[in-house]
C-alpha cells in the first residue's frame, strides 16, 4: 500500500506594526544671487526632480497678449546663448533628462528630472535656459503656430470647452481668470519674440524665484553644484508682485453651450470657495472626497451605480491662487458626462444628492473610508522624487509653510464627520452653483429649465 504524502502547515505570517510616515520636510536656504532653494534628501531616489518657480503670473501678461507666458515657458527649452534648439534637446537627451515648463495663474514653472549621476550637467543646461534663453524669432514663431493649432482641438473637447465657459461666467470680464490660461487665437497670434523677451526681462529673475531639489543627494555637494549653475544666473532685485483678490459671481444659473446632435452632455458645476489658508480646508477636502472623490462616493453611487447615467462623476477642489490674507480662492466643482436623453434626470438626481447631504449629513463610515483613502495611501503617492518636488513647489507657489502637507494629513485624520459635512455643504450650496452644460440645446434645454435650478442661457459652441 502506497504511503500518502503529508504536508506540514506553517503559521500564517502576520502583518507587522506599520512604520510611522510623514511628508518629508525640506531644508530651506538661498544662493548669493537671491534664489531661494528648498532641498529634500530622499535616499534611494536615483532620479532627481528639480522644480523652478518664477514670479511671472498670468495677470502680469500685457493687455492683448494673453498666452505670452505660455510661449515663454515653452521657449526656455528652444536654445540658449550656448546651444541651438537642436543642440539643447540633444544635450538633455544625453543626460537622460526631461525638461518641461508651463504657465498658470500663480506663475511659470520649469520641471527637470534627471538621473542623480548626471545632475551637474542637467542643472547647467537648466541654468543656461534661465540665464540666457535664445528666444530666437523662428523658434517663437513655430511655438506660436503650434499653440494656434492646439486651440481648435481644445474648443472641440467638451470638457475643455466647459471649463472655458465656467471661467468666463464666474469671473469679471476684466479679470485674467475669466480668460483661457494659454490665450485665445487672437491674443496668441499677436505674440512674437520681442514680446516674449520683454516679458522675460520684466518678470524673470533669481531674486523672486525658488528652486526645489528632491532626490538621493548622497555624495552630492549641492551647495557647490547650485552655486556653479543656478548661482550664475543674475538679475535685478524686485519687490513681490501684489496679488489681486479673486472675486466671482456664483449666482445659481445654467449655461448651455450648444452642440447640435451631441449624444452626451458634459457637466461642469462650480463656484469658488476657501483655499488652503482657510481653517476649513482639511474638512472641505474630506467632505468633497465623500461627495465625489472616488467610485464609492455618493455621486457615483447614485448617478453611476443606481441610475446608469454616466461612467463617473467627480467632485473636487482645485486651488486657483492662494494668499495668506484671504484673497485667494479654490475652484470647487462637480464634473462628468451623461447621455443626452438623461441630462435632466441626472441633474435632478445630482441636486437631490446635494439636498440630502445637507439634510442628513455624511455617515461615519463614509468619513472613515475617505480618511483611509486620502491619508492611508499617502506614502504610495509620494514614492517618486517628482511627486514630492511638485507638492513642495505647490506650497511655495501658494505661500504655505514648508510643513503644510505633513500637517494637513494629521488634520485630515483628526477631522470628524460633522466637520466634514458642514464643510462640503457650505462648499456646494444648491442655490449658489453655476452649471455649464455642453450638449444639444434642442434636447436638453426644456428638461433643465423644468428643474428650477437657475435661469438657463444658450450660447454657441464657436
Amino acid at each position: 500500500m502506497t504511503e500518502l504524502a503529508t504536508m506540514d502547515f506553517h503559521a500564517q505570517p502576520q502583518a507587522g506594526e506599520p512604520k510611522p510616515w510623514a511628508f518629508p520636510a525640506p531644508e530651506r536656504g538661498s544662493l548669493a544671487n537671491g534664489l531661494t532653494v528648498l532641498r529634500c534628501h530622499r535616499p534611494g531616489q536615483q532620479v532627481v526632480a528639480v522644480e523652478v518657480l518664477l514670479d511671472a503670473p498670468l495677470d502680469a501678461e500685457p493687455a492683448g497678449l494673453d498666452g505670452v507666458a505660455t510661449i515663454m515657458a515653452r521657449a526656455f527649452s528652444e536654445g540658449t546663448d550656448k546651444h541651438s534648439a537642436e543642440d539643447f534637446a540633444a544635450e538633455l537627451e544625453r543626460c537622460g533628462a526631461t525638461l518641461d515648463a508651463h504657465a498658470d495663474h500663480p506663475g511659470v514653472r520649469l520641471s527637470l528630472e534627471v538621473p542623480a549621476s548626471r545632475l551637474a550637467k542637467a542643472l547647467g543646461l537648466l541654468a543656461d535656459a534661465l540665464r540666457a534663453p535664445a528666444f530666437a524669432d523662428g523658434e517663437v514663431e513655430r511655438l506660436v503656430r503650434n499653440r494656434l493649432d492646439e486651440i481648435p482641438h481644445e474648443l472641440a473637447n467638451p470638457a475643455r470647452r466647459a471649463a472655458k465657459e465656467l471661467s468666463k461666467e464666474l469671473f469679471p470680464a476684466d479679470a485674467r481668470m475669466s480668460r483661457p490660461r494659454q490665450g485665445t487665437e487672437e491674443t496668441v497670434a499677436a505674440v512674437d519674440a520681442a514680446a516674449v523677451r520683454a516679458f522675460y526681462e520684466r518678470h524673470v529673475r533669481p531674486a523672486t524665484a525658488t528652486a526645489v531639489v528632491v532626490g538621493d543627494l548622497t555624495g552630492v555637494d549641492l551647495d557647490a553644484l547650485l552655486g556653479d549653475t543656478l548661482g550664475a544666473w543674475t538679475g535685478s532685485t524686485a519687490e513681490p508682485r501684489p496679488v489681486p483678490p479673486v472675486t466671482a459671481d456664483d449666482r445659481g444659473r445654467v449655461v448651455i453651450v450648444d452642440r447640435p446632435g451631441a449624444v452626451q452632455t458634459q457637466l461642469l458645476i462650480g463656484r469658488t470657495g476657501a483655499d488652503r489658508h482657510d481653517r476649513v480646508w482639511p474638512a472641505q477636502v474630506l467632505g468633497t472626497y465623500c461627495l465625489g472623490g472616488t467610485l464609492t462616493s455618493r455621486l457615483d453611487r447614485v448617478l453611476r451605480e443606481e441610475k446608469g447615467y454616466t461612467y463617473g462623476v467627480r467632485a473636487f477642489g482645485q486651488v486657483l491662487r492662494s494668499a495668506p490674507d484671504g484673497t485667494g480662492a479654490a475652484m470647487l466643482a462637480i464634473s462628468g458626462s451623461v447621455d443626452t436623453p438623461n441630462t435632466g434626470p441626472a441633474l435632478d438626481d445630482l441636486w437631490t444628492v446635494l439636498r440630502k447631504l445637507a439634510a442628513e449629513g455624511l455617515t461615519d463610515a463614509e468619513r472613515d473610508v475617505a480618511v483611509q483613502n486620502l491619508v492611508g495611501v499617502a506614502p504610495l503617492k509620494y514614492e517618486t522624487a517628482a511627486a514630492v518636488a511638485d507638492t513642495l513647489a505647490d506650497q511655495v507657489e501658494q505661500h504655505l509653510p514648508d510643513d503644510f502637507q505633513a500637517t494637513l494629513y494629521r488634520q485630515l485624520a483628526a477631522t470628524g464627520t460633522v466637520e466634514a459635512t458642514a464643510a462640503v455643504v457650505n462648499a456646494f450650496p444648491v442655490d449658489r452653483l453655476v452649471t455649464v452644460l455642453v450638449g444639444d440645446a434642442a434636447q436638453i434645454k426644456a428638461p433643465v429649465e423644468a428643474l428650477g435650478i437657475g435661469e438657463v442661457t444658450v450660447v454657441a459652441a464657436e
